[in-house]
């Protein structure tokens, strides 16, 4: 499995395997956190209309995971292979095709 992960991700060893899965679970948790935090600032409580609440939750945990992500990438030196992963996604969700591949981007 750690060949396999390191050949696909273009990574080397157990650390950057780990901290890559630890930036994941961290960021996860952190934006749904965040995002609760936010809808509250911005006054969408639970007894909001949930027909306009959820929507805007999704759009805000959306974007408050991209930030987070790159943000606790950062903190644990995984910012250049995050940043690819990230031009990669955003590629894919505006429907074309990737320009790179993450060992392209991490050589």
């Amino acid at each position: 499995m750690k060949e396999w992960l390191e050949k696909r991700w273009g990574i080397s060893g157990w650390w950057q395997i780990t901290a890559i899965f630890i930036v994941f679970g961290l960021t996860g948790s952190s934006s749904v956190y965040v995002g609760k935090f936010l809808m509250n600032l911005i006054g969408l409580t639970p007894d909001t209309n949930p027909w306009l609440r959820i929507p805007i939750r999704i759009v805000m945990v959306f974007f408050v995971y991209q930030i987070l992500l790159l943000w606790i990438a950062f903190l644990l030196g995984q910012f250049k292979w995050f940043w690819a992963f990230e031009k990669r996604m955003w590629e894919r969700i505006l429907g074309r095709k990737p320009k790179i591949t993450p060992v392209e981007e991490t050589q």
